[in-house]
């Protein structure tokens, strides 16, 4: 019969790995999280799978996994009102939005330190209805990888909707 110092090492475990994929994720940087990939994606479920048994050990039971997930849910929790009440651990954590074009212009050392490429810039560039990078007054990378673009004035912007295309077989 599992004892109570057997669950405080699986929430003891389980407090480890959501911390070292908190660090892990954060140093990944913004493009991991906002432009996933279908690799992005497989690395996220092997890596579930990988730290699975670090978090519950031997212990397969409904019990120990029911922990594993409650303490999740408490670290989620806890991490929020963090980020909510002390703002060096919302920037460090949330990250800070980033400038990637300015004026029209890319800024490269920004795109580098991002890992953020043209081609990705022209996506979001597009999805916002602008077809160059010169019609840009600023873009920033935001922290959770999404794109904002302020168009310059005047710029001609071709707001389009998404069209979902269907094929008859």
């Amino acid at each position: 019969m599992p004892t109570l110092l057997h669950y405080a090492d699986i929430v003891l475990r389980t407090t480890t790995v959501y911390l070292f994929l908190i660090v892990g994720l954060r140093i990944a940087g913004k493009r991991e999280m906002g432009q996933m990939t279908v690799f992005d994606l497989a690395v996220i479920l092997v890596l579930s799978n990988a730290v699975q048994n670090a978090m519950v050990g031997p212990d397969t039971s409904l019990a120990g996994g029911l922990v594993a997930a409650a303490t999740l849910l408490v670290l989620n929790h806890g991490m929020g009102w963090l980020r909510f009440n002390f703002r060096p651990i919302a920037h460090w954590v949330g990250g800070v939005p980033t400038l990637i074009i300015e004026d029209g212009h890319y800024v490269g050392d920004n795109l580098r330190k991002e890992g953020v490429t043209e081609e990705d810039i022209a996506t979001a560039l597009r999805e916002h209805g602008v077809e160059r990078v010169d019609q840009v007054h600023r873009a920033v990378l935001e922290p959770d990888g999404s794109i904002s673009v302020v168009p310059k004035a005047g710029a001609t912007i071709k707001r389009k909707r998404r069209v979902k295309v269907l094929k008859h077989h």
